[in-house]
């Protein structure tokens, strides 16, 4: 395993170990690293001949200073979890934001449509623009040939998608399933930051996500959005954010349903002042 503090050494190694046809994965992680991210570097083991796991928590991404603050920051730890899983092949960047930005740590402008302006972009200004910015870094300093992205984040994901789109980056952008603990709570960096107590109270979301499916059909999309709001209304522990039903492709909240289009719910609530997001296929 190598780890890498620079762009320059980083670009350096690869082109000096890459042959002709061999493909680079991409896994850019805020460290903290737990199961889930293990799922997204072992596809791209499979997949690639080489995979870059990036660990660097983006400055510009967050709306709120405390947040920033308090994002739990483990690198030795994260790299021994590599290390216990994979033992070859595997490159670790760990840059510094100065290095990063070039010195320049503020966010870029991008217009990436209605599904900026949904969920995640309404309740964090500036986010997306964030993550597009510290993608378009990263991106341009591994130049992978394709990157791998949880479905937890999904509106992150389209987010991405589009980004690839917009910046003519030549980088397919794969989507990996959502892993769970053993209670169905999303596995996340932050839950880290959550009491037993809390871990255990918050497989209430996912349990009211399947609930939701099950709904999803015979009741409509308000009655839905109601029952969650009263489920959560009694849960003293939890403050919900959002609730809402979309389109996947635009992510439009929606009221009436078509059969012909896909949905998925979404979900953010706090617990113990840790912000967690989960989201559900309906259809």
């Amino acid at each position: 395993m190598h780890i890498f503090n620079t762009k320059e050494t980083l670009q350096q190694h690869l082109k000096s170990c890459l042959k002709k046809n061999e493909s680079i994965g991409f896994v850019p992680t805020m460290g903290a690293l737990h199961i889930g991210h293990i799922s997204l570097v072992s596809q791209s083991f499979k997949e690639n001949s080489y995979t870059v796991v990036s660990i660097f928590v983006n400055p510009t991404q967050f709306n709120n200073e405390e947040d920033l603050i308090n994002y739990p920051r483990t690198l030795d730890i994260d790299v021994a979890l590599l290390k216990a899983h994979f033992n070859s092949n595997i490159v670790v960047f760990a840059p510094s934001p100065e290095n990063l930005y070039n010195r320049k740590i503020v966010s870029m402008n991008f217009n990436f449509g209605i599904i900026e302006h949904q969920m995640e972009g309404k309740y964090r200004p500036g986010h997306f623009n964030g993550v597009g910015t510290v993608l378009t870094h990263l991106f341009n300093a591994v130049k992978p040939t394709r990157a791998y992205f949880g479905e937890k984040d999904f509106q992150q994901l389209q987010i991405v998608k589009k980004l690839v789109d917009l910046k003519n980056f030549n980088i397919e952008i794969i989507g990996c399933e959502i892993f769970r603990e053993i209670n169905g709570l999303a596995y996340s960096s932050r839950n880290q930051r959550l009491s037993n107590t809390a871990k255990k109270t918050a497989s209430i979301i996912f349990q009211t996500l399947k609930n939701c499916k099950e709904m999803f059909g015979t009741k409509n999309a308000l009655e839905v959005t109601d029952y969650v709001t009263s489920i959560f209304k009694k849960k003293e522990a939890f403050t919900l954010e959002y609730f809402e039903i979309a389109d996947t492709l635009n992510l439009e909240t929606v009221t009436k349903i078509n059969p012909k289009k896909k949905y998925r719910a979404f979900i953010a609530v706090f617990i113990e002042e840790v912000r967690l997001i989960d989201n559900i296929a309906l259809n």
